[in-house]
């Protein structure tokens, strides 16, 4: 009797395992065509003049910002340089307008400020933009305790103003006249910060949190208008924010950055950008429990703030 139920049980459980097998490999299959797509073949030209003869890239003068504008400029685009410094803005529109022999123009704004997008809104106007990169941001000076940053009121106001705000305010500029031509690419800079609280640097962690859930929820509202809107997750970056000074292979420089990011433009609308960072990201997604991130993160910056105070002390 027993032989006979255990024999019964052998084809369901059969085609439960062939099933099971088939789709496992099927997935691992599609996994494997998609990271080729994304990360050898890339989007080609996708993002060239054709969407439009300008590209505007806020905080433009250094690190990943003016990795961007070169790269835009690379590709033929005109460029709006915004940032706040006007001589460092002449630098880079020089250096672009000498090297790949294009139309530039600058706008000199602090984004700590709310009362810039005015001037904003006048050198934008008539412009035909076929690229955004809101690149703009601000962390803090060194890993904190929320209660113990330093002229925390004013630090509030203008991290929110600079990460937030300016994503927001920008995309409004800009999304009309993509949407009344149905093309165009805003390509909105997150942090992976941004995927998992981040203890001592809780405030810029919430605002990149903000940056990733604005550019998805907006993307599913108009990808159907013909406008891409991509939310751009970069671990680690050697750049002067970061303060990382030696490029490694998971540290890279912001050219080697960008020019793999933007690959990935039209194929993903959420991003690490650089094939060892999507892999970082996979990984802690799927093998690192939401407090071992917490824990990990907390100690890390405990440590750096540690050593940024002993350091103060000695000066």
């Amino acid at each position: 009797m027993a032989l006979d139920l255990l024999h019964s049980a052998e084809t369901p459980f059969y085609w439960v395992g062939a099933f099971t097998t088939t789709s496992f490999l099927l997935w691992l299959l599609y996994k494997l065509i998609t990271g080729i797509r994304i990360w050898v073949i890339g989007n080609g030209d996708l993002l060239s003049p054709k969407l439009g003869k300008w590209a505007v890239v806020t905080g433009a003068t250094d690190g990943i910002g003016k990795s961007y504008a070169e790269e835009l400029a690379r590709r033929g685009f005109a460029l709006m340089l915004i940032s706040r410094s006007q001589e460092r803005l002449d630098d880079v529109s020089q250096s672009l307008k000498s090297m790949y022999k294009v139309e530039t123009k600058t706008i000199a704004v602090d984004f700590g400020g709310a009362d810039i997008y005015p001037k904003i809104e006048a050198g934008l106007e008539g412009l035909e933009i076929g690229v955004l990169v809101n690149n703009v941001g601000i962390s803090y000076s060194y890993p904190e305790f929320y209660l113990n940053i330093p002229d925390l009121e004013n630090f509030i106001t203008t991290m929110i103003n600079v990460n937030i705000t300016s994503v927001c305010h920008m995309t409004r500029l800009v999304l009309p006249r993509m949407v009344q031509r149905s093309k165009g690419v805003i390509l909105n800079i997150s942090s992976a910060s941004g995927m998992y609280p981040v203890p001592l640097l809780t405030v810029y962690s919430a605002s990149k949190a903000f940056v990733d859930f604005f550019s998805r929820g907006l993307h599913t509202e108009y990808k159907c208008k013909g406008i891409i809107i991509q939310s751009v997750l970069p671990f680690f970056v050697a750049t002067k924010m970061t303060k990382i000074r030696k490029p490694t292979l998971d540290k890279p420089t912001p050219d080697r950055y960008v020019a793999a990011e933007v690959q990935t433009v039209g194929l993903e609308d959420q991003t690490n950008g650089y094939f060892p960072h999507a892999f970082m990201g996979w990984w802690s997604a799927v093998f690192a429990p939401i407090q071992l991130v917490l824990y990990l993160g907390a100690r890390m910056n405990k440590a750096q703030r540690g050593g940024y105070l002993r350091r103060r002390k000695l000066r």
